[in-house]
């Protein structure tokens, strides 16, 4: 009896404690660090093709824990909510208005959702209307922006299908979309048993591959009927009054592009067999034209499952990829083949073609160009150019190349060549426009002798963006705009008549929309300002920040920007330190000690930001430099610990040399990489008090092939 009373006791015991846990809520941060949170995003912009107008995108600051608790499918590498065949998360914007370029006051958008919560916003190429989805409990509808009387509506009552990607695209007249949408009679979802009708069997038929770790794949055929159900569409062509006209086109379809010309799409449909180690990138997939007048389909190709890709940063598929559109033509598609069966440890002297086949697509097909590295990118501008990036991994190398598509077996030329790492001598990305077609083409110079690039910028004193132009038959580029000194000005898009949109900033002014003109830089003129955003942080008393620049024991070049409580004075003593990092591979020293970043930026603090802890009293030592560096045959993680150590003892005692780092009270904290730079620093020295680990992977046996995905 006494065992039984004993027994009764620690049930009603437990039973009380249980109780008091359900009454929990969610904590709060103290009212420093919420005021911060809550503060709202910086809003962004998206330019008209036309140059005209500006549309102003107001991002959502968090989502609601209603949200948060939305049903979520985790399956074959994705992650989706079935209540609205959509991504699980989703930034949504909740604010959207248009703002003329020439200036005037904001338009405000009538008849907009009740409540907000728009993604995927996309100008029609005549820069006439606005498409964007909108997300509702049950439901992802198409809604248009009609310009001219800034004024929405939904367009038509079917259900978008996003949970293999877009939704929809523009069509080339303007006048309509092509969309993927959930079938209007698919009939009710799988039914989630306990009851299995049989084992769960994985099988290997005799290969012998090598593989990286992914989550959220396939495990059962219940799964697999779950993530076919959702990820089915139907194709259809909508107009702007709401019709639409269903295509013979249905499936598992992961795009759906239509051509320049409005005649075509190809397709990408993924199909069975489905796998339960690979992604749904990896799945089998056919491509095929449809011709959207007729509905007529020819497929081009159909690849097996992709489980025998070497694991190397510069592997990939046998057979065609990456399809697309030449976006200067009509109707001409274009895709990339191997030449080296898709190892870069095989000795080739061709790594890659770049094909084309125009309608009616008949034909194996015709090479445009052959590259010696693997092509990353092409950008077209018309009939006798288009530009290539070509990299290769194993030194970083990387190169830009004009070609003339159409000379049969021309030679380009190399405007670029240098290392992918190297930040001080980068041109930056080469500027495109939207043809009528909607599609972008290389914005080229008025003599049309050069390509404009849009650059960072960065410089041992930081990131100073600059507007350069590349001369087609190579040479060095002229720089044609350039960010102040004691500011943070990138350039955004260039408007034409010398004029380049600009998003700028400083350390004590929030960002905001100016127009500059390159012609008068020299000359000291004031760019014209188009937006006046509030500071997020009007009545907020801000850390201070500083750039660090200190070097490792091996005389390595680093840098860190460190952040101080506001209101902070040295007299008060050293403060408890976090230290922030995410370490990077390099393959030369030179490359390794450049600066990133600038130290003149508007201290926007993001949701995973270490900045934060400022607000309770520490001071904060972010994005401190952390470079692994294996030159020639070494390897990074020959060395990785010890370099670790000596990068991370190098920012506190920066820190501590000025008197504001207490070295014996240091965190340190880290993402991904960065967690498991926390795990070895904690692991492998005395320096640190406590670690941050966040969202890592940190059992080196299970990845020995590569870094897992």
């Amino acid at each position: 009896m006494k065992i039984l009373a004993v027994g009764m006791l620690s049930l009603c015991g437990f039973a009380g404690w249980a109780v008091a846990q359900s009454a929990l809520t969610y904590q709060t941060p103290p009212a420093a660090i919420e005021a911060l949170l809550d503060a709202p995003a910086t809003p962004v912009v998206s330019v008209s093709p036309d140059r005209s107008r500006l549309l102003v995108l107001q991002p959502q600051t968090f989502p609601s824990i209603a949200e948060v608790a939305q049903p979520r499918y985790r399956l074959a590498g994705i992650r989706f909510n079935p209540a609205t065949n959509g991504p699980s998360r989703e930034v949504s914007v909740v604010k959207i208005w248009l703002q003329p370029l020439a200036g005037g006051a904001r338009q405000p958008i009538a008849a907009l959702p009740a409540t907000l919560k728009a993604s995927h916003l996309t100008w029609s190429p005549d820069s006439k209307h606005v498409a964007f989805v909108q997300r509702e409990p049950h439901e992802l509808q198409l809604w248009v922006i009609d310009v001219a009387m800034a004024s929405a509506h939904r367009t038509g009552t079917f259900k978008l299908n996003a949970v293999l990607g877009t939704p929809c695209e523009w069509m080339a007249d303007s006048q309509g979309l092509l969309c993927k949408i959930v079938p209007a009679a698919r009939g009710a979802a799988p039914r989630a048993t306990e009851v299995p009708t049989g084992p769960n069997v994985e099988e290997n038929l005799g290969k012998v591959t090598p593989a990286r770790t992914y989550e959220d794949l396939l495990k059962t055929p219940a799964d697999e009927a779950v993530f076919a159900f959702y990820a089915t569409s139907d194709l259809v062509l909508v107009s702007l009054d709401g019709t639409h006209r269903t295509l013979p086109a249905k499936g598992l379809i992961a795009q759906a592009q239509p051509s320049p010309d409005g005649r075509f799409a190809f397709i990408e449909s993924v199909h069975r067999p489905f796998s339960y180690a690979l992604p749904v990138e990896n799945f089998p997939a056919k491509t095929s034209i449809i011709n959207l007048k007729t509905g007529a389909i020819k497929d081009l190709s159909d690849h097996p499952l992709l489980d025998a890709i070497p694991i190397a940063f510069d592997a990939v598929p046998t057979g065609p990829r990456d399809y697309g559109w030449r976006s200067d033509a009509p109707a001409m598609l274009v895709w990339v083949e191997a030449g080296d069966g898709g190892d870069p440890k095989v000795t080739a002297a061709v790594r890659d073609r770049l094909m084309q086949l125009a309608a009616p697509f008949e034909g194996a097909g015709e090479v445009l160009l052959e590259s010696p590295l693997r092509l990353r990118g092409v950008e077209w501008g018309h009939d006798h150019l288009a530009l290539a990036t070509e990299r290769r991994w194993s030194d970083r190398k990387v190169a830009l190349v004009t070609f003339d598509p159409s000379a049969r077996n021309a030679k380009g030329v190399t405007l670029y060549e240098g290392s992918s790492q190297d930040r001080y001598h980068s041109p930056g990305r080469a500027v495109s426009i939207l043809n009528a077609s909607g599609y972008p083409v290389l914005q080229l110079t008025p003599d049309g002798k050069g390509i404009y690039f849009l650059s960072p910028g960065a410089t041992p004193e930081g990131d100073l963006p600059f507007v350069g132009a590349m001369p087609l038959g190579g040479g060095t580029e002229q720089v044609l705009w350039r960010s102040p000194k004691q500011m943070y000005a990138e350039p955004v898009a260039l408007l034409g008549k010398d004029e380049v949109l600009v998003r700028q900033e400083s350390q004590s002014t929030s960002p905001n929309y100016v127009v500059a003109t390159l012609r008068q830089q020299a000359e000291g003129a004031t760019p014209k300002p188009v937006t006046d955003f509030p500071s997020p942080y009007a009545n907020l008393k801000l850390p201070t920040k500083q750039l660090l620049k200190y070097q490792r024991a091996d005389g390595l070049e680093l840098t860190a920007t460190l952040w101080l409580p506001a209101g902070y004075d040295k007299a008060q003593g050293p403060l408890p330190t976090l230290m922030e990092a995410y370490p990077a591979e390099f393959k030369t020293r030179a490359a390794a000690g450049q600066v990133s970043g600038s130290p003149f930026r508007f201290p926007r603090i993001g949701w995973g930001s270490p900045v934060f802890f400022t607000q309770t009293g520490y001071a904060v030592l972010e994005n401190a430099s952390i470079p692994i560096v294996g030159e020639g045959n070494a390897q990074p993680n020959d060395t990785y610990v010890e370099q670790l150590i000596a990068g991370a003892k190098a920012a506190i005692d920066a820190g501590a040399s000025l008197g504001v780092v207490d070295p014996k009270r240091v965190a340190v904290m880290g993402h991904s990489y960065g967690a498991f730079m926390t795990a070895n620093l904690l692991a492998h020295s005395d320096m640190f008090r406590a670690g941050i680990a966040r969202s890592g992977a940190y059992n080196r046996t299970l990845t020995p092939f590569g870094f897992q995905a």
